[in-house]
């Protein structure tokens, strides 16, 4: 298996733990690297799919945490 493979597991890895969690900064947290890590994958591969979707994840995932802040 190749090292970038271990790269992709890991990112399911901690997607499939995110979406486990009950608490919200979290998921958030997690999900942000679990996305962050498929779109390193999906860059040292080139799926191009890959990185618009896990790139529109991550600034979701920013502005949802940006807003947990801003309301304590």
């Amino acid at each position: 298996m190749l090292p970038v493979e271990y790269l992709g597991y890991v990112a399911s890895v901690f997607i499939i733990m995110s979406l486990l969690t009950t608490n919200v900064k979290r998921f958030r947290y997690m999900n942000l690297i679990g996305c962050s890590s498929f779109f390193i994958y999906g860059t040292i591969i080139q799926a191009y799919p890959v990185i618009v979707l896990n790139t529109s994840c991550i600034l979701i995932n920013i502005f949802n945490i940006i807003k947990l802040y801003q309301a304590k």
